[in-house]
């Protein structure tokens, strides 16, 4: 499956220091459970995860500084079409909100563990990309009005 638009989207609203090469991969929700399992330890499908090309093969706890390839992304498609339809937007957009999640992510931003950073970088960059809410804000909302994952 393709998602037009979202690489020239991504070059556009990227921070300066994101420049290199990366993979947006849309996968199935099978597909996403089995590299959680694998990778997180988490036995259920997700709606984005965050593969980053290390140099030294060990991850950063700093935000990265550019590299020639910053990683791969995989999004769920059936997550993130439902996520969509929860949100009132089309699916395109839910891409771009999981996209940009996972390029932070890529470039060494970790919302559980940075004391609210990439939430406000985040926040900063889906306004300067048109997006209504992203996934730190809208994570943020009370459980009741979230998707269970």
């Amino acid at each position: 499956m393709r998602a037009p638009g979202l690489a020239a989207w991504l070059r556009r609203i990227a921070p300066a220091r994101a420049r290199g090469t990366m993979v947006v991969a849309l996968v199935s929700d099978r597909e996403i459970q089995h590299l959680n399992r694998r990778f997180r330890g988490v036995n259920r499908p997700t709606d984005v995860l965050s593969f980053p090309s290390y140099e030294s093969g060990t991850p950063s706890p700093e935000p990265r500084v550019p590299s020639p390839e910053l990683g791969e992304i995989a999004i769920a498609r059936g997550v993130a079409r439902r996520q969509a339809r929860h949100a009132g937007h089309a699916e395109h957009v839910e891409h771009r909100v999981l996209a940009l999640h996972g390029l932070l992510h890529l470039l060494g931003y970790d919302h559980e563990h940075d004391d609210g950073l990439m939430h406000r970088v985040e926040r900063k960059l889906r306004r300067k990309g048109g997006l209504r809410e992203s996934l730190t804000e809208r994570a943020g909302r009370p459980s009741r009005s979230r998707l269970p994952r």
